[in-house]
């Protein structure tokens, strides 16, 4: 069964405007994600638009579509992932120092059993991937770190 909540956060030294110009513009997703290959929206950057997107773990590539379900310019970005109904989201938050950044994937309501038998069958298992997952989501918020930060 997946956890309801992963989360990883990321204090950055640069002000939200700059992080999210990089975290709003989806075409660069796989510069920050281990997984990620390609992130393409379909409309631009709105409310309800959908993306295309690849994924990738070893060998194995997989496809998926996601739909924007929130979209607060310098606050928050998110996404809803039509194969398995998790929703992953971005944000932002003013420090004293900058920015910092919150990505969580969200799955309060469980994901699709297709989903869980993909998962245990071709990813290793839930637990595996769940905890391959928040890794993913520490490096893609330190990528988003370097360059906001250059």
């Amino acid at each position: 069964m997946a956890a309801p909540v992963l989360q990883a956060q990321i204090d950055i030294n640069a002000p939200v405007s700059k992080v999210w110009s990089l975290v709003s513009d989806l075409s660069r997703m796989p510069q920050w994600s281990p997984q990620c290959r390609l992130m393409k929206p379909i409309g631009g950057l709105r409310q309800g638009a959908r993306t295309i997107n690849l994924n990738r773990r070893g060998y194995l590539f997989w496809p998926t579509t996601c739909r924007i379900t929130e979209l607060i310019p310098e606050k928050k970005l998110a996404f809803r992932v039509s194969e398995n109904g998790t929703v992953w989201s971005y944000e932002l938050e003013p420090t004293e120092a900058g920015t910092r950044l919150v990505e969580t994937r969200h799955a309060e309501n469980g994901v699709k059993p297709i989903s869980t038998l993909l998962t245990n069958s071709l990813l290793g298992g839930v637990p595996q991937f769940e905890e391959e997952l928040v890794k993913g989501m520490s490096a893609s918020l330190t990528r988003i770190k370097e360059a906001a930060e250059s």
